[in-house]
């Protein structure tokens, strides 16, 4: 065949999944538009067959381009993890790091875990993705994430602890509690979520009724919520409160949850490591540091 499938290519048509549309992913590599778009023609071309087409106001992969998509990931991989073995110093990987995290921990650790990887890891560039726990477990086993931050993640024994996130209830100033007959509203993000299940865990373990109040996808939307005074939620926040919101006292406390960071199959160990141990200071309960083999959790 004379025809190759070149690397940039490959690399826009991943980004176009990633990043949901040729417009983000061109944002993404620090391509125009048209670059992108030219991009995948070019890959139509020597397959012979469309890749994307349109879809009401979008566009969306067709089977030839979901197929190509499979591969792609796997030749950008293979293309890393080879260049990277020539580079100097020990350095080896992906020389970029994509790490996705859940809301509940990046408001508070992404900040400060960017600046320190910068400091600690100057050999790689990071990219960071903010997705549903579900979400990113997906994109482990896709290639499209390298790294997760997940709470209780199931069935990994590879996963490294890095440390336990402290939790604590928010209300509105305004919002009082209940008399004991009637339930706790509680604000909560939509199932799966482990915060979910821990407030309400936590509250049927001290026979306090609850029911759900509010629920949201996103964290914005359930701090709007709990700053409407439609009950109260659970957060990770790392000792900040948030703007708006008041801490509760007279409810009974949480115990942490422990968050782990995950990599996708192939990482090279050091990498998970290397970000590890760059996290573990962010959090402000110690533990043990060995890799755990995990509980089933959302």
């Amino acid at each position: 065949m004379s025809q190759n499938l070149d690397i940039a290519p490959l690399r826009s048509l991943v980004a176009v999944a990633d990043f949901g549309g040729f417009q983000r992913a061109a944002t993404a590599l620090h391509l125009t538009q048209s670059a992108v778009s030219q991009h995948v023609r070019r890959l139509e071309s020597v397959i012979g067959r469309p890749l994307v087409e349109r879809h009401g106001r979008g566009s969306r992969f067709t089977a030839d381009g979901e197929l190509l998509l499979t591969q792609a990931r796997r030749i950008i991989t293979l293309h890393d993890e080879t260049v990277a073995g020539f580079l100097p110093d020990g350095v080896s990987g992906p020389t970029t790091i994509s790490i996705g995290s859940t809301e509940h921990a990046a408001a508070q650790l992404l900040p400060s875990l960017s600046n320190a990887l910068t400091q600690s890891v100057p050999k790689r560039d990071f990219r960071f993705r903010i997705d549903r726990g579900n979400k990113l477990r997906d994109g482990l086993a896709s290639g499209s994430v390298d790294l997760a931050l997940l709470l209780q993640q199931a069935d990994d024994s590879k996963a490294l602890y890095v440390g336990d996130l402290t939790l604590a209830w928010f209300a509105s100033p305004l919002w009082r509690r209940p008399t004991p007959s009637e339930p706790v509203p509680v604000v909560a993000f939509d199932e799966p979520c482990a915060l979910r299940s821990r407030a309400l865990d936590t509250l049927a373990e001290h026979s306090i009724p609850a029911a759900i109040g509010a629920e949201a996808f996103q964290l914005a939307g359930v701090q709007a919520a709990v700053g409407a005074g439609l009950g109260v939620a659970l957060m990770a926040t790392l000792g900040e409160v948030p703007d708006g919101l008041a801490p509760v006292t007279d409810l009974p406390p949480p115990d942490p949850l422990p968050l782990y960071v995950c990599a996708r199959p192939g990482l090279p160990k050091e990498t998970a490591t290397q970000v590890a141990s760059v996290l573990r200071p962010l959090l402000t309960t110690p533990r043990n540091d060995t890799v755990l083999t995990l509980a089933k959790g959302a």
